[in-house]
């Protein structure tokens, strides 16, 4: 197939090509162009600005994809902004967990429909992440009801490349004596290897999964569970306090675990959470 990827140089973007090119697709990745992607000649690139409209149509228009991923679409107006200049068989938006208001031990993909919420035109600087997510499903769901598409929500994504620093937060601070504060050490939380983050995108992109499609670890974790771990394997004791720095899993539900039953009944099989962390947890304490 003629793939084109908006994003994809770093992260869960780099196993996520790797596997679309290992499958034999033509990939076309689109960016800004300031990230060495290390693929080589086995791409094609496109230069263009995501936020400049004037830049995608000069980029796109006129062209067509058998699958458009999107790993950059924080608003209904980026999804708007690529869609009016590419046509695709199919759309694949990555989306994420965020959409979903109020989780519990099984959240299921009905928890938020698109179709019924109201769209509203904004950027995503001006909303919450949450909200600008939920903006980006709606504008795809009502404003272009013709496209087949698939998105894929996800948790936050752990692994030894994140940029981020969330996961890094707790093993920098337990090796350093630092104070942190974690709002409930028991609550139960879903998480995504980068791995398979990147390998069920170029799973999705090559089947017919239609609608909304949740994708995590398998089982959940809790933040207690991580500092544990840091402090069996370094030997170090967590401090702990209310007056600590914010730990970066605060402001979870209690129970926030997405039922990925969809996705499984599809034929991915999602690696364990408790081994992706601590997985992780070990190439960063390597590293330290």
């Amino acid at each position: 197939m003629n793939i084109l990827v908006a994003g994809g140089t770093r992260f869960f973007g780099i196993p996520m090509i790797h596997r679309l090119i290992e499958s034999g697709h033509a990939v076309t990745v689109a960016t800004r162009g300031r990230t060495p992607d290390g693929f080589g000649d086995k791409i094609k690139r496109l230069c263009l600005d995501r936020n400049n409209e004037e830049s995608i149509a000069d980029a796109l228009d006129g062209s067509s994809f058998d699958v458009v991923i999107d790993k950059l679409a924080y608003s209904s107006n980026d999804v708007r902004r690529l869609l009016d200049h590419v046509e695709c068989g199919k759309y694949v938006l990555v989306s994420s967990a965020a959409v979903y208001e109020h989780t519990g031990l099984c959240t299921s993909e009905d928890c938020f429909e698109p179709a019924d919420y109201p769209l509203r035109w904004c950027e995503r600087s001006d909303c919450g992440y949450g909200e600008a997510k939920r903006q980006a499903e709606c504008a795809l769901v009502q404003a272009y009801p013709g496209q087949k598409y698939t998105v894929v929500r996800y948790p936050v994504v752990v692994g030894r490349n994140d940029y981020t620093g969330r996961l890094r937060f707790y093993v920098e601070k337990i090796l350093a004596g630092e104070p942190m504060y974690i709002d409930d050490p028991d609550s139960r939380i879903s998480l995504i290897d980068e791995a398979d983050a990147g390998e069920f995108m170029a799973y999705v992109a090559e089947r017919d999964i239609s609608g909304a499609v949740n994708g995590c670890c398998c089982g959940d974790i809790s933040p207690a569970e991580i500092v544990r771990y840091i402090e069996n394997r370094t030997g170090r004791k967590a401090l702990l306090t209310g007056s600590g720095e914010a730990a970066p899993y605060n402001g979870y539900p209690a129970f926030a675990v997405l039922d990925t039953s969809k996705a499984r009944s599809a034929g991915f099989v999602f690696c364990d959470v408790k081994e992706a962390v601590y997985r992780a947890i070990d190439s960063y304490l390597a590293e330290l």
